[in-house]
C-alpha cells in the first residue's frame, strides 16, 4: 500500500463520526457543543485561555524583548487596501458590520482549526454571493504570495474533497469559512485579516509597512485528492521531504539529540505531551501563551550543509508571504539561527508519520501528521497532516509590532 493511500480508511455511511454530522453547519455545531466530552476536551479549555490576556508563546513564561522593530517590509499596502476597499462595496450594511472588528479587538485569538462552527462571527464564505465571495477572496489573494494564495485555496478545495467523501459538502464544504477584517483597512493605519475554517487560520496585518502573517495553520486529511476536479492537489510534500532530507542528514550524534522519541504514538509520549485533537502539535488554538521549553538540537552546531537544509525547510513554511515581507521574514530568521532548536518525534523512513518543530526566539514552525479524524485510521498516517507556524515572544497578530506603533504615535 502507498504512503499515501488512503482509500482504505474512507467510511461508511453508519460510522459513527459521520453518521452523527449534523446536516448543515450550524445543527452540526449546536449537536458538538451539547457533547459532553467536546465541552471538556476543547470548548472549557478554550474559554478559559482565551480569558487570559495575551502574552505570546515563549520558553519560559516571560517574552524576550527587543525582538521586533518598526521597519517597514515591502507589504503590498495599495493592493491590499484597494481590494479590502472594493470588497466593501460589495456588502450590505448588515455584513460590513458582522465584517469588521477594532483593530485591538480580541475576536483574533478565537480562531480554530476543527469544521465545528463553535464561533460565528465575521462572514460565512458560503452565504455570499458569488461576487462577494470574490471579492473576500481578492483581499487575501492581494496579501499573500501567488503559490501562498494557491495553498490556501487548495487547503479550502481538499476540504470539499473530504466532504465528497464522507457524504456532507453541507459541513465541509470549499467555502466552509469565516472572513473577518479588523481595522479599517488604510494604507498608513493598521488593519488586518482572518480566514479561518476547517484546517485553515491564517491571521494576516499590516503595521507601519510590515506585514505579519501569523499565526498560521494549514492542515489536510487527506492531503491530496485522488479523483475529480482537485485530483492535482497534493499539500504539504515540501515540508515533508525536506523534513525528512534534515534529519537524515544529521550525523548519528546529532540524530540522537534531535530525535526526543521514536515512536509517534500518543500511548509512548510523557503524560500531557499528546493531545487529543493536537496530538503532538503544541501552537494550536487558544494556545497563544503556551510556554514551551526547547527540544532536541540547537542548530549552532550544524554545518553550512545542515544550516542551509534548515533554512530550505523553513522557507516552505513561510512562503505564503508575498516577496517583500518573505525575504524579509528569512532574513530575521536567519539572524537567529545560531538560537533555533529543532526537534523530531516519530520515524525516518520513507513510510513514517513523523513529529518535527523547529524553534527559535521569532518563529515556530510544527508540523504533524495525525490519525484520522473523519477517515477511520487510528494511528497516524501521512495522508492527514497539520502544520502551524508562530511569532513568540509577543508578535503573533503583529500584537507588539502594535504596541510600538501607538508607542511611537504618543511621542
Amino acid at each position: 500500500m502507498s504512503k499515501y493511500d488512503f482509500r482504505p480508511y474512507v467510511p461508511s455511511p453508519d460510522y459513527p463520526r459521520v453518521a452523527n454530522l449534523g446536516r448543515d453547519p450550524y445543527e452540526h455545531a449546536h449537536k458538538m457543543a451539547a457533547n459532553p466530552h467536546v465541552q471538556k476536551l476543547l470548548l472549557e479549555p478554550w474559554a478559559a485561555l482565551y480569558e487570559r490576556p495575551f502574552v505570546g508563546v515563549t520558553t519560559d513564561g516571560n517574552p524576550v524583548k527587543g525582538l521586533y522593530s518598526r521597519r517597514p517590509n515591502g507589504a503590498p499596502l495599495e493592493a491590499m487596501t484597494s481590494a479590502a476597499a472594493q470588497l466593501l462595496t460589495l456588502l450590505s450594511p448588515e455584513q460590513r458590520k458582522a465584517l469588521l472588528f477594532p483593530i485591538g479587538a480580541p475576536d483574533w485569538r478565537r480562531w480554530n482549526n476543527t469544521e465545528i462552527y463553535f464561533y460565528q462571527y465575521g462572514l460565512r464564505l458560503e452565504e455570499l454571493s458569488e461576487t462577494a465571495r470574490d471579492g473576500v477572496l481578492a483581499v487575501v489573494q492581494a496579501s499573500l504570495s501567488s503559490s501562498g494564495y494557491e495553498k490556501t485555496r487548495d487547503v479550502m478545495r481538499l476540504n470539499l474533497f473530504l466532504g465528497e467523501l464522507l457524504g456532507n459538502t453541507k459541513v465541509f464544504g470549499e467555502f466552509s469559512y469565516n472572513f473577518s477584517i479588523f481595522g479599517s483597512p488604510s494604507t498608513t493605519e493598521p488593519w488586518g485579516w482572518q480566514l479561518m475554517g476547517h484546517h485553515l487560520a491564517l491571521n494576516c496585518v499590516v503595521i507601519d509597512g510590515q506585514l505579519v502573517l501569523s499565526p498560521t495553520f494549514m492542515g489536510a486529511e487527506p492531503n491530496f485528492a485522488d479523483t475529480g476536479p482537485f485530483a492535482h492537489v497534493h499539500l504539504f510534500q515540501d515540508e515533508e521531504n525536506r523534513g525528512l532530507a534534515l534529519i537524515r542528514a544529521l550525523s548519528p550524534d546529532q540524530q540522537r539529540q534531535a530525535i526526543v522519541n521514536r515512536s509517534i504514538l500518543g500511548k509512548d509520549q510523557p503524560p500531557g505531551r499528546w493531545h487529543p485533537a493536537d496530538h503532538l502539535h503544541l501552537g494550536g488554538a487558544r494556545q497563544d501563551n503556551r510556554i514551551i521549553p526547547h527540544e532536541g538540537i540547537d542548530a549552532a552546531a550544524f554545518s553550512s550543509d545542515q544550516r542551509r537544509r534548515l533554512l530550505d525547510l523553513i522557507a516552505a513554511f513561510v512562503d505564503p508571504m508575498p516577496p517583500g515581507p518573505l525575504k524579509a521574514r528569512m532574513d530575521e530568521i536567519e539572524h537567529h539561527l545560531a538560537e533555533t532548536h529543532f526537534c523530531w518525534i516519530g520515524g525516518t523512513g520513507e513510510h513514517s508519520p513523523f513529529y518535527y518543530r523547529i524553534q527559535s526566539p521569532v518563529v515556530m514552525i510544527e508540523f504533524d501528521h495525525h490519525s484520522g479524524v473523519y477517515l477511520t485510521n487510528q494511528q497516524p498516517e501521512k495522508f492527514h497532516v497539520h502544520t502551524l507556524v508562530r511569532t513568540p515572544n509577543g508578535n503573533d497578530y503583529g500584537i507588539d509590532l502594535l504596541r510600538l506603533h501607538y508607542e511611537h504615535a504618543h511621542k
